[in-house]
């Protein structure tokens, strides 16, 4: 499971082909499951499972800082 992968490379924060040789190096039995916003389309054609996140609400907007055992 690696949640909020699509944001993490959105952001730089990892390089997309490092992920991605990362998961086509996986033993075949292993499944992959990515989340987050902007899933890369190469995450969309070698994971196993893709959900992509669309923001609907969130206190962020209302100027409300992020909250232990919510956002961290």
């Amino acid at each position: 499971m690696l949640d909020e992968l699509h944001i993490a490379i959105f952001q730089g924060i990892l390089d997309p082909d490092d992920v991605l040789a990362g998961i086509q190096s996986r033993h075949p039995e292993t499944h992959v499951v990515t989340t987050g916003r902007y899933a890369p389309m190469s995450m969309m054609e070698e994971a196993d499972l893709v959900t992509e996140m669309r923001l609907i609400r969130h206190p962020h907007q209302r100027q409300v800082a992020a909250q232990m055992g919510i956002e961290y």
